[in-house]
């Protein structure tokens, strides 16, 4: 009796599913999506990682730099970096928050250092840190864009995932709901750093004259 009741509601679920559409090719297609735009995530982030060595490196040359700015850059980017950024990541919410905030604060450490290089004129003027500068920017900004790409492939596998009947497929073939971007502090954490060259001002017994 018991047999025939579970051959039953196997049988059930399996027309529901038929009969309703299972959206199991959507589920497919959907999770093709979060891999590559998770992967673009990774490669952005991983193009700004790169970069910072040979900003550290140029910062370095100017005398009397903050050495404790300098210092939380590079922590950060060994804790952004230590974190093995493997596909799997995406469906273990727990790294995932883990990865996020560590990426969260190689971008603070960033525009923390961006702000104090407006201190050193000598600095800003130096043609290898305004490129490397113009660099970083342009990373920042593919970031948010691949980030944002990568929210939105998100959301729309957990709607399918989450939604009647296709919750069910995600429930028999195993298509949990992702983990995703919080949205706290979002533009905090996408913002680029500032880049401004503007020309130091000139001394003033130099303008005096």
């Amino acid at each position: 009796m018991t047999r025939t009741r579970l051959a039953a509601w196997w049988a059930a679920i399996t027309a529901l599913l038929l009969l309703s559409g299972c959206g199991f090719n959507q589920f497919q297609r959907l999770d093709e999506q979060v891999k590559a735009a998770w992967s673009e995530v990774l490669n952005q982030y991983q193009r700004r990682a790169d970069l910072v060595p040979n900003i550290v490196a140029t910062v370095k040359g100017e005398a009397n730099f903050e050495q404790e700015t300098l210092t939380k850059v590079v922590e950060a980017r060994a804790r952004a970096t230590g974190i093995q950024a493997t596909p799997e990541l995406i469906n273990d919410p727990e790294a995932f928050a883990k990865f996020q905030a560590a990426q969260a604060e190689l971008s603070g450490a960033l525009s923390r250092l961006m702000v104090t290089v407006e201190r050193y004129p000598e600095l800003k003027a130096n043609q290898s840190f305004r490129d490397l500068r113009v660099q970083l920017e342009g990373t920042e900004n593919r970031i948010t864009v691949a980030r944002n790409r990568y929210i939105k492939a998100v959301n729309d596998y957990n709607v399918l995932a989450r939604s009647f009947p296709t919750n069910l497929t995600a429930m028999i073939f195993g298509y949990a709901v992702k983990p995703n971007f919080a949205v706290l502090n979002e533009a905090q954490i996408s913002a680029p750093p500032a880049v401004s060259f503007d020309k130091p001002a000139a001394p003033a017994a130099a303008a005096s004259k």
